[in-house]
């Protein structure tokens, strides 16, 4: 926890220019719980989609496909994004419930998200399988 800590005090403050890299799409490479257990994934048939502008977007679950398309639904989850003591906050908000991630760190080619409950989500930017 110490060395977690320690290494989050050393990262750059994240700037609101940042928050323009949220935008594309996204897929979870491992998930960090508090109790220090560690969830990763090699594989993932569903991908984060994430559309940002001006403080506020959407994010919607796409699944690709081979052809290099995404099938979806018109499901989305919106959000706003505000500064709450030093850090982005996304604060999401439907018929059912609210809640929050902290946006740890982001840039083109990674995020790391962090639930009100702890848990950190590391995603690295989706690239299609090539095919020959």
């Amino acid at each position: 926890i110490l060395t977690f800590i320690l290494m989050a005090a050393c990262e750059p403050r994240l700037q609101q220019e940042d928050l323009n890299h949220l935008n594309g799409y996204w897929e979870i490479e491992k998930v960090i719980f508090p109790d220090g257990s560690v969830k990763e994934y090699s594989v993932s048939t569903t991908i984060d989609y994430i559309e940002y502008n001006d403080l506020s977007g959407f994010r919607k679950k796409v699944q690709p496909n081979l052809i290099g398309t995404f099938t979806t639904s018109d499901d989305a989850e919106f959000f706003r994004i505000a500064l709450k003591k030093d850090t982005f906050t996304m604060m999401y908000t439907n018929e059912f419930s609210q809640w929050e991630e902290v946006i740890r760190s982001v840039n083109n080619e990674k995020m790391v998200l962090v639930s009100q409950e702890g848990v950190a989500y590391f995603y690295k930017r989706f690239q299609p399988i090539s095919q020959p």
